[in-house]
């Protein structure tokens, strides 16, 4: 894509480009983990459309859950049972407590 070094794609160019990748997997390498840091800090849902090494990215995935909890549904199943994301993902909407794990539904440090 166009962008410059010093600039992240817009989340337009980063959504294009992440439904081009769906089936070709090295495509999925030319979203970079830094401009999906980017994309999913302007906008949580981005997490969809990232492929699933990075949904299961923690870091990545924090960063989603702060800007919007329900992109916990996007989040790799190891992190929907991770505290802190949980943590994050209900502050900021509580009803992303149903993406949650199982088990992890009935903690009450989560609760």
């Amino acid at each position: 894509f166009g962008s410059s070094s010093s600039q992240a794609p817009c989340l337009v160019e980063l959504h294009a480009l992440a439904r081009a990748s769906v089936g070709h997997p090295s495509m999925h390498a030319a979203v970079g983990r830094d401009d999906s840091l980017a994309a999913v800090r302007e906008n949580g849902q981005a997490l969809r459309d990232l492929s699933p090494d990075l949904r299961a990215d923690r870091e990545v995935v924090l960063e989603a859950v702060r800007r919007d909890g329900k992109a916990l549904r996007w989040a790799g199943q190891n992190l929907r049972a991770d505290r802190e994301v949980l943590l994050e993902a209900v502050r900021q909407d509580g009803w992303a407590l149903q993406w949650a794990a199982g088990d992890m539904r009935a903690n009450r440090e989560v609760v």
